[in-house]
């Protein structure tokens, strides 16, 4: 049996102990979000079923959809190959995943075009942002 302890350790943390993760949604595999987590984040989204995630501009922990109601219902937790990087394979509770209100977070695009060459919005806003966050 793996103890809380081990399973958390075998993680590869960076020097001021966070990884990466990747959320991406079960079904689809669109990639939502991306964001990090420290060893208390990641043991809450185990304990929660729901992504909890370590805010680096805030300094404290974030559980996605606290203020939004756009939580991200666990189905899965991977770790890369170097165990440096973890994948959340999620359900996007109410279709939204980003603070912009799109449905994610990746939504430019690289359009090259020679001396035009630029980001392209190509997600639409599903919802104001400012009526998701009051």
């Amino acid at each position: 049996m793996i103890t809380r302890t081990k399973w958390l350790n075998r993680i590869h943390w960076d020097e001021n102990g966070l990884v990466p993760v990747i959320a991406q949604e079960v079904g689809t595999n669109e990639v939502l979000m991306f964001a990090w987590m420290n060893r208390d984040a990641l043991a809450r989204t185990v304990e929660l079923g729901q992504a909890v995630y370590w805010s680096r501009s805030r300094k404290k922990l974030w559980h996605k959809g606290e203020e939004s109601g756009h939580f991200q219902e666990v189905q899965e937790i991977r770790v890369d190959c170097d165990q440096d990087v973890l994948l959340l394979k999620v359900k996007q509770v109410g279709d939204i995943a980003c603070h912009t209100g799109r449905h994610s977070c990746f939504f430019s695009k690289f359009e090259h075009n020679g001396d035009e060459s630029d980001w392209i919005e190509v997600d639409p806003v599903l919802k104001n942002p400012d009526d998701i966050y009051k």
